[in-house]
């Protein structure tokens, strides 16, 4: 059965990108970078902090992931409606028991570094990102691969233990970018040798990388000579390079600070997101063991609070899934809303009648609500009876810290996809790669993500992912508080970029200074 798919999850409509009018002020401070617009045809992003890895199976840092898919392809891509399109692949067959997948690559597809890409390097590719030992963060999106062959230079073929209904939509991550079969993680960590747009240029950490239109892109080189993504780590910094001309786009998740960048000549977008706030909690430590303390931490947070309080409301209050076409009911929890009388009766079915202390990490710099929310979550904490300890680390560091789960609970800023297997397959069920990260898994979620892998039909498929939610839900795995905007700023000669509900950048290879 040929089979060139297209995911039926679209986008709904509250998530297509709609101008926001915002009242304009004017906003102060040193732009951090030079005076210096770029010049030509190279196009200067403003963004807070610098990648922290250019190794794409490794990458979690949303900064590290807008400049990799840049410089990187994958089998398939997903198109501004967040549909599976081809990528490195120009077409696919699925067999009639869904077991067999077989890929046609494209022709005359080169890496920068003048080498052909085949099927060799999309094997090479996907049994490494399987392999234990590299440790991709993907790794679970790739759990029902069995083996991965190449018949011939320009035939990729997986075949499956089980038929596997999220995988299209899985193989557009960066984070499982197909790779030459010459490189190493050694090189890539700081180097970069992909089919994408865009290679890798100059770069003086902390402060610019650049990257440059490859000529010989299978899509068309880019119109933008270059793009810099300048690190300015304020963002009212930002606003004013903006203003003043040295930065041409930037995208904020703080509406306060993308009110003030609105002036004559930049215009702000509103784009509702995937990506989700949460509270995770490490269900394997003390004393978040015990279902009933997780509950007390449920009952206890109005997440409209934290919404209005972090991000002056301009968000969605959410339940675990935000993919558009499976989106969680909110309201289907325990206390839906906050009840701080039944989160002290949680607390004493634990065997905390005094109250407990709680360890919370959470970032600085990544994003700009985060520390608010935290603190907002602490004060209403504090009224159940929960002492909460922050943690605020620098971004590196808490990102090696959530990556060993060496956490006890911890504000969190996770991205979402289209599928949601995509977004949890690889933390709740017991073989995902981040189930430690997760704290949790049982029995029940493992069956149910099987299904949900295992499941064509739509419906079928959403009455399973409701379950999925109301496990998480029931046990208070995490605490899932809202959903935002991004704010995209942009320069009025800035002309064809798109801003994505997933947060992706890859509109940059369209985009042209007019």
């Amino acid at each position: 059965m040929r089979n060139v798919h297209r995911s039926p999850v679209r986008a709904a409509a509250a998530f297509a990108a709609t101008a926001l009018v915002l009242a304009g002020c004017s906003g102060g401070g040193d732009d951090g970078g030079s005076d210096d617009d770029g010049g030509g045809d190279t196009l200067v992003v403003g963004v807070t902090s610098d990648p922290d890895t250019l190794f794409p199976w490794k990458a979690t840092q949303f900064q590290a992931i807008d400049v990799l898919t840049n410089l990187y392809g994958t089998l398939t891509e997903l198109d501004a409606d967040l549909e599976v399109v081809p990528g490195l692949a120009e077409e696919w067959e699925v067999s009639e028991d869904g077991l067999t997948m077989t890929f046609t690559l494209r022709e005359g597809v080169t890496f920068h570094d003048g080498s052909d890409l085949d099927a060799g390097d999309v094997v090479h590719s996907l049994e490494s990102v399987m392999a234990e030992e590299t440790a991709a963060v993907a790794a679970a999106t790739l759990g029902s691969v069995e083996s991965v062959e190449a018949p011939n230079p320009s035939t990729v073929v997986l075949s499956l233990s089980a038929p596997d209904s999220s995988i299209l939509a899985g193989l557009a991550s960066v984070n499982l970018a197909i790779l030459s079969s010459e490189d190493t993680e050694q090189d890539l960590t700081t180097a970069a040798n992909g089919t994408g747009p865009f290679e890798l240029g100059d770069r003086t950490p902390n402060q610019s990388l650049t990257v440059t239109s490859f000529a010989d892109y299978w899509g068309g080189a880019p119109e933008l000579e270059a793009v810099e993504f300048r690190v300015i780590p304020d963002e009212t910094s930002i606003v004013s390079a903006l203003q003043s001309g040295n930065v041409h786009l930037a995208v904020f998740d703080d509406p306060l600070v993308a009110q003030s960048a609105e002036s004559g000549g930049v215009e702000i977008t509103e784009t509702p997101q995937l990506a989700y706030h949460a509270l995770q909690l490490n269900g394997r430590q003390a004393p978040l063991d015990d279902v009933n303390v997780r509950l007390a931490i449920q009952c206890s947070i109005d997440r409209q609070e934290v919404l209005d309080t972090a991000a002056q409301g301009a968000g969605e209050v959410i339940g675990p899934i935000t993919s558009p076409a499976y989106l969680s009911d909110p309201d289907a929890r325990p206390c839906p809303e906050r009840d701080y009388d039944q989160a002290r009766e949680y607390l004493a079915e634990a065997g905390y009648e005094d109250g407990l202390e709680l360890d919370v990490m959470v970032s600085q710099g990544e994003y700009a609500t985060s520390v608010n929310e935290a603190q907002n979550i602490q004060a209403q904490l504090a009224e159940a009876g929960i002492t909460v300890n922050l943690e605020v680390l620098e971004i590196g560091a808490y990102v090696d810290r959530w990556v060993a789960a060496d956490f006890t609970a911890a504000v969190a800023l996770n991205g979402g996809r289209p599928d949601p297997e995509g977004m949890y397959g690889r933390y709740f069920p017991s073989t995902g790669n981040l189930n430690q990260v997760a704290g949790y898994s049982s029995d029940t979620l493992d069956e149910l993500f099987a299904q949900g892998r295992q499941t064509a039909d739509p419906e079928e498929r959403r009455a399973i992912y409701d379950e999925v939610s109301q496990e998480l839900e029931d046990n208070a795995v995490w605490i899932w508080l809202f959903s935002s905007y991004s704010f995209t700023a942009t320069q009025a000669d800035v002309e064809g970029f798109v801003p994505m509900a997933n947060g992706s950048l890859q509109s940059l290879r369209e985009t042209t200074l007019g």
